[in-house]
């Protein structure tokens, strides 16, 4: 087992939500695309005109203008088409390997963890590498962004808590985290799995008899 953590620096953040991206590049392609076209339709219909027919010379040089920039809006499509389809292979690329530097860093806790499997000695050393293996966990999720939700005692929120059990108290006034049964996290603004939690609720008013008539009313 390792006596000592490893060293660990800091990891960049890892940009894992690209196809925002890459729907903003192909809405600026397909203007870019839309504008060459309307620029060689605006010289067309100008070079069709009868008062550019008028002239030989005039229409001789509309036409020239026309072939050219026809030419050069396919070149420009096409260079379009290119640079869209290279974008698109890099971003499926960085899709596929974003994980890349998180699980060079988990591989260093399965090392850990194998050796602690291995090593020979007294249930009290287990768990003092299991704790240190734990704590080394934990600074690598707090280094790649990945917080616990705040659970006991806190509120319950059932956007970040998820209730399986609950039991009535009167020493709350409102839903309240009683015990956490399994740790919830956020990978920094974004919850990855909400914490699962008892709840205590406020008791129920009791029930009595009422003063008079024998109806039945809340107890003060």
């Amino acid at each position: 087992m390792a006596n000592d953590e490893k060293n660990m620096g800091d990891t960049p953040e890892v940009a894992l939500d690209l196809d925002e991206q890459s729907t903003d590049l192909n809405a600026d392609l397909a203007a870019a695309m839309r504008e060459a076209v309307a620029a060689v339709e605006g010289v067309e219909t100008a070079a069709a005109r009868p008062e550019a027919a008028g002239g030989s010379d005039d229409a001789g040089r509309l036409r020239q203008e026309v072939a050219e920039l026809r030419d050069r809006n396919v070149r420009t499509l096409a260079d379009f088409d290119n640079f869209r389809k290279r974008s698109e292979r890099e971003r499926q690329e960085q899709k596929r390997y974003a994980l890349l530097e998180p699980m060079r860093e988990i591989l260093t806790v399965a090392d850990n963890l194998e050796l602690a499997l291995s090593a020979q000695g007294s249930a009290e050393d287990l768990k003092r590498g299991v704790e240190m293996i734990h704590r080394q966990m934990q600074e690598l999720l707090r280094r790649f962004g990945v917080t616990e939700v705040p659970a006991v005692g806190q509120p319950f929120d059932p956007t970040l808590h998820e209730a399986v059990a609950r039991e009535e108290s009167p020493g709350v006034k409102t839903a309240t985290v009683e015990a956490e049964l399994r740790k919830g996290y956020k990978l920094h603004d974004r919850l990855l799995r909400p914490s699962m939690v008892k709840v205590a609720v406020p008791a129920e008013a009791a029930v009595t008899p009422g003063v008079a008539g024998g109806e039945e009313g809340p107890a003060l």
